[in-house]
């Protein structure tokens, strides 16, 4: 089991949705994040004054899969969220040691469905 956290830009992430829906995957956490990477931010002219911005708005994606969905799973991600520019994003495996479905009391592989 693994989990599988993406950070990516957030006008692409109905593309990875439908990528992810094309291997079957659907199981997923969203959430809203900031930060910066390679490409450190920008600066803008807010009512006159120059502010720089180093933290960029991001979403961060967390789906956790068994083993022989972590390839498939990374590959839809990079296909969605690829432009092919600075800040396309980052994406972390990580291993799961112990996953429990609440509802049913389910555990390990069959927990993540």
């Amino acid at each position: 089991m693994k989990m599988i956290t993406a950070y990516i830009q957030p006008e692409k992430l109905d593309d990875v949705k439908r990528e992810l829906f094309l291997v079957d995957v659907r199981k997923m956490s969203v959430t809203n994040a900031h930060g910066c990477g390679q490409q450190g931010g920008y600066t803008e002219n807010y009512r006159g004054v120059m502010q720089e911005v180093r933290l960029l708005k991001k979403i961060r994606l967390d789906v956790a899969v068994n083993d022989h969905f972590v390839q498939a799973t990374v590959d839809a991600i990079i296909r969605g969220a690829r432009t092919g520019n600075i800040g396309d994003g980052k994406i972390f495996v990580m291993p799961i040691e112990q996953c429990y479905r609440i509802r049913t009391g389910e555990q390990g592989g069959d927990a993540i469905g």
